[in-house]
């Protein structure tokens, strides 16, 4: 994914990892986070329902891509299991977006999204 950067953004790093949008459904894809945005690639859907639903904050971006501005995500959550690492963000419409790391560690990616 070429990410089309805003003016005085900066990308901090990018992932594999899997996303849950609130509504259903599990992606696979790639997800980068700037000092403004995350910016989620699905390369595909692997739940049985396949269906992305569009909350408030969170867009289709011109480019493909899932797009949350960092100032609406409210609160960050580490949910942390043996098979599975998430970092559970609630934005300010109240929805929830999982982003599920496996059994790879989700500290670095936490930090990037609390990272201004």
């Amino acid at each position: 994914m070429k990410v089309s950067l805003q003016q005085d953004e900066v990308t901090i790093d990018t992932w594999a990892i899997m996303y849950h949008p609130p509504g259903g459904g599990k992606f696979n894809g790639k997800l980068t986070v700037t000092n403004k945005r995350l910016l989620y690639d699905a390369k595909y859907d692997v739940s049985a329902r396949g269906l992305l639903s569009e909350a408030m904050f969170v867009k289709w971006g011109s480019e493909g891509y899932l797009e949350i501005r960092k100032q609406e995500i409210v609160n960050v959550e580490v949910e942390k299991g043996f098979l599975a690492k998430k970092a559970i963000l609630t934005l300010a419409d109240g929805s929830k977006h999982v982003f599920n790391y496996g059994m790879l560690n989700i500290d670095k990616l936490v930090a990037a999204i609390n990272k201004n």
